[in-house]
């Protein structure tokens, strides 16, 4: 990952709203999110949610795909990743601690 798209990633998290809704996205899996149940489990105005939407979009964090009247969102697990290898890979002085913490959690995989 390049620096600059690691600040566009960054600077994109970096709101409230956003944040919210790509954790909620990542915890939803590869299934994904309607609009529509995005703005309800976080109490988001649907106009509030469309712009935070389209911000993470522009950030490549996370995509979208029409079904049929619908749109599903989901998170880039290939951009996070790659995200969190950036910020973690002088960790530690070189020593792997950061990332074996990481997968253990069940992240990173």
């Amino acid at each position: 990952m390049h620096p600059d798209q690691a600040v566009t990633a960054l600077a994109s998290l970096a709101q409230e709203h956003r944040l919210s809704i790509f954790r909620l996205l990542v915890q939803a899996g590869n299934d994904g999110l309607a609009a529509g149940a995005i703005a309800e489990k976080l109490g988001v105005p649907p106009s509030s949610l469309s712009f935070h939407l389209a911000h993470l979009t522009r950030a490549d964090l996370i995509s979208q795909e029409r079904q049929s009247r619908t749109l599903i969102y989901r998170a880039d697990y290939a951009v996070m990743n790659r995200l969190v290898a950036y910020l973690l890979e002088n960790c530690c002085a070189g020593d792997a601690c950061a990332v074996d913490l990481l997968t253990s959690k069940g992240a990173c995989k």
